[in-house]
């Protein structure tokens, strides 16, 4: 079944102010991989999982309609509230049951999302609605990202570890097939043309309230916050503390680098 861990108010708000975007250079892997396997027009994608709809956004101006699924109401009203993107609709629903007829889609997507689905209904669903030589493309980042800042990095990302370990009794099934890259799923792809990319490398400067931010909205800590919010909260806040020290600075709007590990799988339907 489709897991329901994101629906609350405050989380959807979280994840649409911290939650990073899906880089360019991954929305050009996928678009040059549809532009291989299916000719124009390209005329819908739909974009599971959609939370509040930083993946929707960027598919919108390459498709001529684009729907974000997502079974959060709380998350797609997020998403709706971001305006200039008038060819993007948003539903409530689920990637196991999808109100598309047989053949309709170009393109399925889902970002830092597929390993919530129940794989085998999700795959039957695929292969139904995507037109001949559609694609899917799934895609996400494994946890292990690193900080840098001046001679600190190092130190930065311990701190990030040892806030990932207290929250290990918090983590799902689910989350351990997102850090494996979706090989399982890759696997059970019924489609004979298909590919993994492992490894897409991103940085990016953001500010460390923004890092913090992005750390809160993880699953586990959300877990972590129902089970025991008093500790949850304090420990959010020392590790902003503890970031600060270390940098030697005291605004949490002080800028550090972030490197992310991307990864894609890739498919096409046979004709």
């Amino acid at each position: 079944m489709t897991h329901r861990l994101f629906e609350e108010k405050h989380h959807a708000s979280i994840y649409q102010r911290y939650r990073f975007v899906p880089p360019e250079e991954i929305r050009d892997i996928i678009l040059q991989y549809l532009e291989r396997k299916k000719a124009q027009p390209h005329a819908l994608a739909v974009d599971l999982g959609c939370g509040t709809g930083q993946n929707s956004r960027l598919m919108a101006p390459h498709f001529q309609e684009v729907v974000g699924i997502d079974i959060s109401e709380c998350q797609l009203e997020e998403a709706r509230a971001v305006a200039g993107f008038n060819n993007i609709t948003y539903r409530k629903g689920t990637a196991e049951e999808l109100p598309f007829p047989d053949g309709s889609v170009d393109l399925l997507t889902a970002a830092s999302a597929a390993h919530w689905f129940d794989q085998q209904r999700f795959l039957l669903e695929a292969g139904r609605v995507l037109k001949p030589c559609g694609c899917m493309a799934l895609l996400g980042f494994v946890d292990n990202f690193r900080l840098h800042y001046c001679s600190c990095g190092d130190r930065l990302t311990d701190i990030c570890d040892e806030f990932k370990k207290v929250l290990l009794p918090y983590t799902s099934t689910q989350v351990a097939v997102s850090n494996t890259k979706l090989r399982e799923l890759y696997a059970a792809i019924p489609f004979p043309d298909k590919e993994r990319i492992e490894c897409i490398p991103l940085k990016q400067q953001i500010s460390v309230r923004n890092i913090v931010g992005f750390m809160e909205s993880f699953s586990t800590y959300q877990a972590f916050q129902r089970a025991e919010p008093d500790a949850a909260t304090a420990l959010l806040q020392r590790t902003l503390d503890r970031f600060l020290k270390e940098m030697g600075v005291t605004s949490p709007d002080t800028l550090i680098e972030v490197t992310l590990e991307y990864f894609c799988v890739l498919a096409s339907k046979p004709e």
